[in-house]
Parts: C-alpha cells; structure tokens; sequence
C-alpha cells in the first residue's frame, strides 16, 4: 500500500507555529517581575525555592552559551502533545550549542531511579514529532519522594552530569518537581529542575497556567464520539445514551463537550457538591428529562456524566470516606471482610459497620455499585473512584424511577438507556494543532529555563487565546501554586486542582443554553479534528478557554 500520503507522514512534516519571542532564542533574556507570596507552611519546606520572582521572556543581547546536558522525563498518563514538548525541547537546545545533549529517562520517574534512559538523537526524534502518545520515552506514576529517592535521583543527576531536568506532568509531578528543586539545592546539585504542565483533564490551571496541554486534543476527541452518537440517537430516536467522561476531580472535561455538542444534559460535579444535590435529586432530575422528551414525542438523548461525579454527591462522598476508613491498608475489618465468600455476606458486615447516613446511602445503592465500592479498591484500601460505573449506577437509578412512575401512571413512555465511558480514546492520538503547538512551545521555553538556571520555575506560555506568534512565555515558580492539603492523613505540599468555576464565563454559557438543550434537539456535530485548511477549523482553541476572552 502507497503511504506517501498518509496522515501520518503529513504530520510528521508539520511546522508547529510558535512565539515569536522563541524563535531567535540566542538573543533572547529575562525581565524579572514581582515576586509570588507563599504559603508560610511553604515557605518553612521550601526555603531556597520560595519568593522567587515572574520571569518573562524579552529580547536581548546575543548570549554565548555552553553546551548543556538535559535530561526529561513524561510523569503520569499520557496526553497528546507529549513528543512535541521533547521536540522544541531538542531544537532550542541544538539551536544554543549543537554540542548539546538531551537524555530520555524511560518508563517514567522509575527511569530516573533505576538509572534507565536514552539519548535522544534527532534521528530517533524525526520518527515523533507531532505524534500523539509518550512511546518515545514511556511514561509511569511513581514518585520521587522518599529521602532514599530523593538522593538517588540527585546522584543520577551528578553521574550523567544534568545541568536540568524537565518533568513533564499534572499537579503531583509538578508538585515532585518543586521538591526536587529544592533538595538538589539543598544538598549542593546543579541540576536545574524545570516543570511542564500536562493533563487531559484540565485541573492543572491558574492565573499563569491558562491550560494544560492534551486537553484541547482529548476533547475534540470525545467531542466529535459525542457528535456521532447524538446523531445516532437523533436517527433512530429509540436510545438515551449515558456517557461518562474522564475527569475525576474535576467536570472540565465535561463542561467543554457540552459547549462543543450540546447534550440534552450534562452533570457538573462542581455544581452538585455547591446545590448539595442528592443521587435521589439527580436521578429525579434525569427522570423528569426523560419524561417531559417522551411528552414532546422523543424517546432519545444524550446525557454526560464526569467520571468523579460520585465523589461530589453529598452521601456517597460521606459513604466514601467511612469506607476508606474501614477497609484501610491492615485495618482488621479489611482482614475480616476477606474471609466471607459472598457478595451479600461482605455487604451485611459493612452496612453493620457503618454510621446511619453512609449505611443507608450505602443500602439505597445498585448492588453493582455495592460490588464495586467494596472489591475494586487501592493497595491503600481506598475506594477506586475512577473504576465505579457511574455511568451504570445512574441508568439503574432512573431505570428504577421511571418504573416507579410508570406504576403510577405518570410516564408512558420508553426507556432504552446505553452506557459508553470515554476515555483512553483522548490520552494518546494526534495532537490538536493548537496542542502540538502548544507543547512545542513550552519545550523551548523550558531549555531557556535552564539555560539561564531559573530552578524550580513551571515552564509556562500564556496569553493562548491569541495567534501562536503573539503567545507571552514565562516561567513561574512552581512554589507559589503550592498549598498544604492532607494526603493519606498526612499534611502534604500539593498543587490545588482547579475545579470549574460556577461564576466563570464557560460555565455561564453552559447556564444559558443547557435549558433550551434539554428539550429542543440542538446537538452540535463537531466530526473529526481537522489538521489542514481553513484555520477556523485546524487552530481553534477550547470553547471555555474561548468563553474567558
């Protein structure tokens, strides 16, 4: 078969466009902005690294600069746009001193560890550039913290002889980058520790971090599956379709395929934990969706559900924290729970277990979703949030509902509900025009991160709205996005998730249209993303990002 015009070859061909500012990168310096407060429990943890100023990128003079050995590591799951960091990473590095080396630690963090890279040759590079997934280098979750971790990362550091290190990830690699910084500093290593945010679900952002790379790219994707199936469902008008989404902590995802599809409903996590809405409510609320649709004569729809919604409904997230409680890491009941053979017998031992309100809650449940809070849990004995089928138990709750209601002679109509969970689908295809742009553009940001030995900085481009050429880059210090949040009953440094804000500009859009979608069939059909053409299609940037502008 003739590939010479494969996607695939055309893609490897693409320019990523770019800040003018990056381009000629040997003339370019830092003006130094005002300096970020930390948290004073920070500030004690982080004492080399905190009160450090914004820098942004400006014209200078021409720089001589030495040749510079960088190693960069992918943390955590994949997101499209991943290779094209590497790739500006590599040409702003060849472009200082050809002489310049880049390492590849592999399989993740654990690379670093177990001492496992590669030198990445623009041969081996010319095979990735704007492709989707990590497979150049791998990726993996562990985390460097342990002080054992720590000072084998930092004499891996010295025996490669790394001036830096860029880690490529969401908040907990961010917030692992932040403590490497500041132990090599501590402990009298040169490595210069560059952080790079990453994560389809579009939790890692702030007043700097406008998005994280693979978002865009995730949600065309789902978008153009959910355009499909609302006409599907708009053809043969006999299936309401439940489609869980990605997005456990919070309903970005969600909230930006809504504005790409306009679903006849769409949960907001966010939303239920501020109204406190019951699984009671939102299974009456869906109930009552479905019937005035069978009043109007439509037997169909397309509902999205984040896949963390659970965690947010009032009960349930109360229910959550007994059981974690519970069956913790060689709790006894946790030894005791084992030794029962049955489904029923596991469920009558904890409901005895638990307090009035999680043990009703927890009886009220499918007893799928029973089976699911007890057996699908973490080495730690925490409930697995991401593998519960939310999209299943609400089927089963409406299912139960509308049978009520039919008893009673309220509904008469159908219910054929199927399920769908979406989400593998967006981690890893070709990145978005804007994400491979994106992310090559946070690559050359972060050589000149440590070229000019700014560590313990988040190599960051805002002002993203706009044409690549007019992107601002700047590096801000990951400290001041750190805050004290308790992890496994332990005080830890953590970058905050964002989760959707109720009174911002995306959500608002969402507010003025969602009512009219729920009966009137206004679906969007977005198709597949486009890479070629007209720029309206092949460059456009988030819908919420394009809400705030």
């Amino acid at each position: 078969m003739n590939n010479d015009y494969s996607l695939n070859k055309a893609r490897l061909e693409y320019k990523p466009q770019f800040p003018s500012l990056l381009k000629e990168i040997v003339s370019m310096n830092f003006s130094v902005g005002h300096v970020l407060p930390a948290q004073n429990e920070i500030k004690d943890l982080f004492p080399k690294t905190v009160n450090r100023p914004i820098v942004t990128l400006c014209k200078g003079e021409r720089k001589q600069s030495a040749a510079l050995r960088v190693g960069v590591v992918f943390s955590g799951g994949q997101a499209a746009g991943g290779h094209n960091v590497i790739a500006g990473l590599f040409d702003a590095l060849y472009e200082m001193m050809p002489k310049s080396v880049l390492i590849g630690f592999l399989g993740g963090p654990s690379g670093i560890i177990e001492k496992k890279y590669i030198e990445i040759s623009q041969e081996k590079l010319s095979l990735y550039r704007n492709q989707g997934g990590f497979d150049l280098i791998g990726s993996g979750r562990t985390k460097i913290e342990t002080p054992e971790q720590l000072e084998i990362s930092k004499k891996c550091m010295e025996e490669l002889q790394l001036d830096g290190l860029v880690i490529v990830g969401g908040d907990d690699s961010n917030t692992n980058a932040a403590i490497l910084a500041e132990y090599f500093l501590q402990n009298n290593c040169s490595t210069v520790v560059i952080g790079v945010p990453k994560t389809i679900d579009g939790d890692l952002q702030n007043e700097f971090i406008e998005i994280s790379f693979g978002f865009d790219t995730a949600c065309k994707t789902y978008a153009e599956m959910i355009g499909n199936i609302a006409r599907d469902a708009l053809s043969a008008k006999k299936y309401y379709h439940f489609i869980k989404l990605m997005g456990r902590s919070a309903s970005h995802i969600a909230l930006e395929c809504a504005l790409k599809t306009h679903p006849n409903a769409v949960l907001i996590s966010e939303e239920v934990a501020s109204e406190k809405k019951t699984l009671s409510s939102i299974t009456a609320e869906l109930a009552d969706l479905i019937e005035k649709r069978a009043h109007a004569g439509k037997k169909y729809g397309v509902i999205l559900i984040p896949e963390g919604v659970i965690e947010f409904i009032p009960e349930i997230k109360i229910l959550i924290t007994e059981l974690n409680a519970l069956l913790a890491q060689d709790s006894p009941h946790l030894e005791q729970i084992d030794t029962f053979s049955s489904l029923s017998e596991k469920i009558s031992f904890v409901t005895e277990l638990l307090k009035p309100e999680a043990a009703n809650c927890f009886v009220s449940l499918p007893e799928s979703i029973q089976k699911q809070l007890l057996l699908d849990r973490d080495p730690h004995g925490n409930v697995q949030v991401s593998k519960i089928e939310t999209e299943k138990m609400f089927v089963e709750t409406v299912t139960t509902e509308l049978e009520r209601r039919s008893d009673q002679g309220t509904f008469k109509g159908s219910f054929h509900p199927i399920t769908h969970f979406f989400g593998y689908e967006g981690r890893a295809g070709y990145p978005s025009n804007f994400d491979a742009n994106y992310c090559y553009s946070l690559g050359r940001m972060a050589a000149l991160l440590i070229r000019d030995r700014f560590t313990g900085y988040m190599s960051c481009i805002t002002k993203i709205h706009l044409a690549p050429q007019e992107w601002v880059p700047q590096g801000i210090p990951l400290t001041t996005m750190l805050n004290m949040e308790t992890r496994q009953g332990k005080e830890k440094p953590v970058i905050k998730k964002a989760l959707v804000s109720l009174k911002g500009k995306a959500f608002m859009t969402l507010q003025a249209g969602r009512k009219e979608w729920m009966i009137e069939d206004h679906y969007l059909f977005p198709g597949p993303m486009q890479f070629n053409g007209d720029i309206r299609l092949t460059d456009t940037i988030p819908e919420s990002l394009q809400c705030e502008f």
